[in-house]
């Protein structure tokens, strides 16, 4: 009775006086910290390197960071920063077709708003935390936006890039808040041409650094006459945004109403709609009822797909109660047929849901994808190449070879996603990206585990799609890593423009006892990989006219001898062991789609021009030297743009003889962009120079060899 009680009291605006007492003592307490600890050290933090506090301009580990005043943003001081190159996104949106507009349906936009922001994925070059916070069912996102409680709020790289892999669009926020954001308010609304110049700059970085526009909020009081120069803000910004970026989104916050009252309607409305009206939709505040999904709709009209109706996973008196509870507003956004906006979906991993992060990630999207259906497919264009990575693990493999046994987390090396979705227990067979266990490259998989008897299979779906085959034969590559007869193909299903069906099996096996499932089975051809243990498969399909809508993973057992022994427990050691002749395992590395005539070409190593700079050397009494360097490199031609990654390893050259180690390469990390900055690197005194090689990534997923790939020699200082 009592929680009944004050929830009458318990509103959006008590909620946020209450955040600004507890954020007053929280800044009070960490100045009173920074006094207390000014004289140590700052130790190394947990989700990568040391976190100091660096002028933006001088050389450091890059991050990304947001805007905090409008004097930042209008002196552009943000691209003199040293950080600036590394944040610019590289993926660009891969969305279906060629149109860069939303879909005509109700949509599902993501609130990002995890922690505050800028936490493990802040380190561009990656993180070492593999349990950092990531999000893998962008089959069920339209928008993406990144959000934090800062005045300019840009999205790391990282994110825009998974994101974009999937077609997906990514805004930034710019917030009003508190005294400091009416102050702000009164110097942008000043005037219609500071409103004008205020909206440049932030389209400006929007175009610079790769993302697709920006969510308003203006949490503050304003003075009437202020409107008129908040309509122009609102209005510039839309139209700047679509003439530097096609297909780019402004979306109003529910906050501020047209007569400059803080007051949220919870609904599109006489108050909001004159923002709705210049800009391209409405982000509506989550305290909504029943009824004003369909009002809202109403007054929309012909626009109703761009009312995205406000869910609060922490549940602050959302409708429905968020948390496990989210699909209960969904039900109601999908019965009214407008759009859903989630906010704060790092929920799942701040309040620690168990058994564990990814099992409940899973469960808690599979009710979302109950509630609101798969509105994403996999790209209809061609190269189509994933790995399954998440973006984190525990290990990192470039075809098939292991080169780092250190934990990461870096989500611009997530690949395209398949749909796994959680976990059932009646399935003989389970599948789960493992992170503990092998990849191909990357650090991510799709394993299957389970128990499997002879003249059976299992088959699991993990892609859908609209893709139109042309004349061009497709051909199909697959890695696979299995135990003993188990075996993995891949079923394609088909439909064509008079809606015939048809499914191809592509197998390394012959499967006489079950092939009669399947419209037609295609022998691949079977290659061992660089490295042990994983297979590379290789098919050709034609089927010129007809749409692939579907992808199968297939467990099956060959006919071969059975091998008793088998590796029982991957992820905690080698152990060998007997199993049971039903135990099935088997990891499937990536899967290539590519037309027959398409092949990468990698340019020659002299094709590039390679550049060291703000070079540091730092040595101690016993002769060892750190090294802080930045390499760049660009085509001579100016075609960057035909790679997005870059591998980045180093060769240690002796002094005695002069003598190069070339079986230690080491491997540095990766790179988005064409610059990597490697910092405290340790040089052993015996060291006279050292070669950082640059090895090119191609889009469908293969690597350039590394004695072919440009590099950067640098001459050990005083060797």
């Amino acid at each position: 009775m009592i929680p009944r009680l004050l929830g009458a009291y318990i509103n959006r605006q008590f909620l946020i006086n209450v955040r600004h007492i507890i954020r007053f003592f929280i800044a009070e307490i960490q100045t009173l910290w920074q006094f207390v600890t000014m004289s140590y050290p700052k130790s190394e933090s947990v989700s990568g390197p040391s976190d100091s506090e660096v002028p933006p301009t001088e050389p450091s580990v890059p991050i990304s960071y947001p805007i905090k005043t409008l004097q930042e943003l209008e002196s552009r001081s943000y691209f003199q920063s040293f950080h600036y190159p590394f944040n610019k996104a590289s993926v660009p949106i891969n969305g279906n077709g060629n149109s860069s507009s939303l879909p005509n349906r109700r949509r599902l936009l993501v609130c990002h708003d995890m922690a505050g922001g800028y936490l493990d994925d802040k380190w561009i070059q990656g993180g070492t935390n593999p349990d950092a916070y990531a999000i893998w069912h962008w089959h069920l996102i339209d928008v993406f936006v990144y959000f934090s409680h800062t005045l300019v709020t840009l999205p790391p790289p990282s994110w825009t890039n998974a994101a974009h892999r999937h077609g997906v669009k990514v805004l930034g926020t710019f917030i009003t808040e508190w005294d400091e954001g009416r102050a702000a308010c009164d110097t942008l609304l000043s005037t219609k041409e500071t409103a004008q110049m205020y909206a440049e700059r932030l389209a400006e970085l929007a175009a610079a650094l790769g993302f697709d526009g920006w969510l308003i909020n203006m949490e503050v009081n304003l003075d009437q006459d202020q409107i008129f120069n908040l309509k122009e803000f609102v209005d510039h910004l839309s139209l700047t945004m679509h003439s530097s970026v096609p297909g780019s989104l402004v979306l109003w916050y529910d906050s501020v109403t047209v007569d400059g009252k803080l007051n949220w309607q919870d609904q599109l409305n006489e108050h909001n709609k004159p923002f709705f009206d210049i800009c391209d939709g409405i982000f509506v505040n989550y305290t909504w009822k029943e009824d004003y999904p369909r009002l809202s709709a109403s007054v929309a009209s012909d626009r109703k797909f761009d009312v995205y109706m406000g869910i609060d996973v922490f549940g602050r008196n959302t409708y429905g109660g968020g948390q496990w509870n989210v699909n209960v507003a969904l039900d109601v956004l999908r019965k009214n047929d407008v759009s859903a906006a989630i906010f704060a979906p790092g929920w799942i991993h701040e309040t620690k849901q168990p058994p564990d992060f990814a099992t409940a990630q899973n469960s808690w999207w599979g009710l979302v994808e109950k509630s609101w259906g798969v509105p994403q497919k996999f790209p209809g264009v061609l190269p189509f190449y994933t790995n399954f990575d998440q973006g984190r693990g525990y290990h990192i493999s470039v075809d098939g070879d292991n080169v780092s046994d250190a934990s990461w987390c870096n989500m611009s090396c997530q690949g395209f996603q398949p749909l796994l979705g959680s976990a059932d227990p009646t399935n003989s067979i389970q599948v789960s990206v493992d992170l503990k266990e092998a990849s191909y490259n990357g650090g991510g998989n799709i394993t299957f585990r389970g128990s499997l008897e002879d003249q059976t299979y299992f088959e699991r779906k993990i892609f859908q799609g609209e893709f139109l085959l042309s004349e061009l034969p497709i051909h199909f590559i697959y890695s696979v890593k299995s135990d003993g007869n188990s075996s993995l193909g891949l079923k394609l299903e088909f439909t064509s423009t008079s809606n015939q069906r048809a499914s191809i099996l592509l197998t390394s096996h012959a499967v006489n006892h079950f092939s009669s499932n399947f419209s037609k089975v295609i022998m691949t051809r079977e290659h061992k990989g660089l490295s042990s243990g994983w297979v590379i498969n290789e098919g050709v399909v034609a089927m010129n006219g007809y749409t692939l809508s579907e992808i199968h993973a297939v467990c099956y057992r060959s006919d071969s001898p059975f091998n008793e022994i088998r590796y029982q427990h991957r992820s905690t050691g080698n152990d060998e062991t007997l199993a049971p002749p039903s135990n099935y395992f088997a990891l499937l590395g990536h899967i290539t789609m590519k037309t027959s005539d398409y092949k990468s070409d990698f340019p020659m190593s002299s094709s590039w021009q390679v550049e060291g700079s703000c070079i540091k050397w730092t040595s101690d009494p016993l002769g060892s030297k750190t090294l802080d360097v930045k390499i760049s490199w660009e085509l001579k031609n100016g075609n960057n743009y035909l790679f997005l990654k870059y591998n980045l390893y180093l060769v240690k050259l002796s002094k005695q003889a002069r003598t190069t180690f070339e079986d230690v390469k080491e491997y540095l990390g990766v790179a988005e962009v064409n610059c990597f900055y490697v910092s405290d690197l340790d040089i052993p005194s015996d060291t006279s120079s050292l070669k950082f090689i640059i090895q090119v990534c191609g889009v469908d997923g293969t690597i350039q060899e590394l004695d072919e790939s440009p590099y950067y020699q640098l001459e050990v200082e005083g060797s």
